[in-house]
């Protein structure tokens, strides 16, 4: 499922703006056009001074967590649904690999102060799943289910290298950017693994 990136991102921030609210705290994320023309903060914290970040960080993280959150619960029906050997073993990689990541990210925004994102907010991202697309995908077994699973796969993470070229671009915290880096360096390779699978189904 494919949406304009500037109005998904003002979308999403305005949703976890209203996720803070709810929980009595607060997020200085606007639009994500904007973003990248914040000054970079650092967190008030009593121990070792904090790297600095700004709105483009945060953003990131929170819709990251999502987006690998989505991936992760597509790669788990890999493993009683997918025919092919190579499809298993790659969701097994993906799976382990963001859950790591997500476990970073969380640490993130703890130590910035900013709320985790709420779950359900993720669908409408740069390569995100409609309900329609994970029932099918759900209802799939077999070599239909392989396709699938690698058709929406490589969109999946074509979105998510898309997210992280903007936060290489728009981030203030090194390790965010750093990540970024990673993440579209490993998802590149699996696209081309994922499309390598596809001749040959």
């Amino acid at each position: 499922m494919r949406i304009n990136r500037k109005i998904f991102y003002t979308i999403a921030a305005s949703a976890l703006a209203l996720s803070a609210a709810c929980r009595g705290g607060s997020t200085s994320s606007a639009g994500f056009t904007a973003l990248s023309q914040t000054t970079p903060t650092t967190p008030a914290t009593s121990g070792q001074p904090s790297r600095a970040f700004n709105d483009a960080d945060v953003m990131f993280a929170q819709m990251m967590i999502l987006h690998h959150q989505e991936a992760i619960e597509m790669a788990k029906l890999a493993a009683t649904r997918a025919s092919d050997s190579e499809i298993r073993t790659l969701a097994s990689k993906i799976e382990k690999g963001q859950e790591e990541e997500i476990q970073t990210m969380k640490g993130w925004l703890s130590e910035w102060g900013k709320p985790e994102p709420m779950p359900g907010m993720g669908h409408d991202m740069p390569g995100g799943m409609s309900e329609e697309d994970m029932q099918k995908l759900q209802g799939a077994e077999g070599k239909e289910f392989d396709k699938l699973f690698a058709e929406q796969m490589i969109t999946h993470h074509k979105g998510a290298i898309e997210m992280a070229r903007t936060e290489e671009t728009d981030g203030a915290d090194p390790q965010a950017k750093e990540l970024a880096k990673t993440i579209i360096a490993t998802q590149q390779e699996e696209v081309k693994q994922l499309e390598q699978i596809l001749k040959r189904l």
